[in-house]
């Protein structure tokens, strides 16, 4: 009875062994399966952090459509409001076969004049091109300054009722320390070579002739900007004596002013207006290496003190 009681115990134990291996199988691959499902997960979270998926949904668009281009915040190099981000989305919004018309959405307190100017320039070109196309410029909270030096070359603005817009003027800021130096007993000693190149040095007691020639070169950008408000509005602008003069309105005020059309938004313009009531965005957005060189480029200013003296802006 001995050798029937081994065969059994044996084969009890021979079982329990095989379930064993198989549970230890199944948990090592159903830890594969949570590993590979993490990792795949954290790739996805990489890709959308990095901007990858912001691309233009043109490829995947189907039928007629109405493009967008957003521009936010301030106009100026190496910002996503930039023309290098702007201009390369309004040609691939008008290029677009299925476009049947483009919507500039801003949202800018004003910036760079060179920046504006490069854009309007680019705007008026394209529409050029493309004259069956339409570019409708629709207003957030505010378009003000060098952002309304871009909108002025739409076929149309619209705005809110509470949209700020306007501003049009220059402005040139920058800081006075020379009594703060003396009270501080600290000398300054600054050696040039040419009259000016020590132009409105904040250090140095103002220079009523560089002053003036400040304010000279100021007026001629204003006037720049006049022209280019006047030829974009035409006939539909109400000059008034303040219209130049800097003041910002409300998007109601704006449109009784002829500064804008009309009240829309993006997705009534594309409704009503356009009629492509689908909106594809083409902004071009910044990858993960351009927003990670841009932080650390403002830390080591912020760390090492870089600054700008004297530049100008459309706020």
């Amino acid at each position: 009875m001995s050798e029937p009681n081994n065969q059994w115990e044996r084969g009890v134990l021979e079982k329990l062994a095989m379930s064993a291996i198989q549970e230890q199988r199944r948990a090592r691959h159903w830890g594969i399966f949570f590993k590979t499902l993490t990792l795949a997960y954290l790739f996805l979270m990489l890709f959308i952090f990095m901007g990858w998926f912001d691309e233009s949904e043109s490829a995947l668009s189907t039928g007629k459509h109405t493009a967008l281009v957003d521009l936010q915040g301030e106009i100026a190099a190496g910002n996503s409001a930039s023309a290098d981000f702007i201009i390369p989305s309004l040609q691939d919004a008008f290029k677009d076969s299925a476009t049947q018309g483009v919507i500039l959405r801003i949202n800018s307190p004003g910036g760079s004049p060179v920046q504006a100017g490069q854009i309007n320039d680019e705007i008026r070109r394209l529409r050029g091109q493309h004259p069956d196309i339409p570019l409708y410029v629709v207003v957030e909270d505010i378009c003000a300054s060098g952002g309304y030096y871009v909108a002025v070359a739409g076929d149309k603005i619209f705005v809110d009722k509470a949209s700020l817009i306007g501003s049009i003027g220059v402005l040139m800021d920058g800081f006075g320390f020379e009594g703060t130096m003396q009270k501080l007993g600290v000398e300054r000693r600054l050696l040039t070579a040419g009259d000016n190149k020590g132009f409105l040095d904040p250090f140095s007691p103002a220079n009523p002739n560089q002053q003036a020639y400040a304010k000279q070169m100021l007026a001629e950008i204003h006037q720049q900007f006049i022209d280019v408000v006047r030829q974009g509005r035409g006939k539909r602008l109400k000059e008034t004596p303040e219209t130049f003069s800097g003041l910002v309105w409300n998007g109601q005020r704006g449109v009784e002013l002829g500064l804008a059309d009309d009240y829309g938004s993006i997705e009534s313009v594309a409704r009503d207006v356009i009629k492509a009531e689908h909106i594809v965005d083409f902004t071009m957005k910044e990858d993960f290496t351009e927003r990670l060189a841009k932080r650390f480029g403002a830390a080591a200013a912020s760390t090492f003190g870089f600054s700008t003296k004297g530049s100008w802006s459309l706020h």
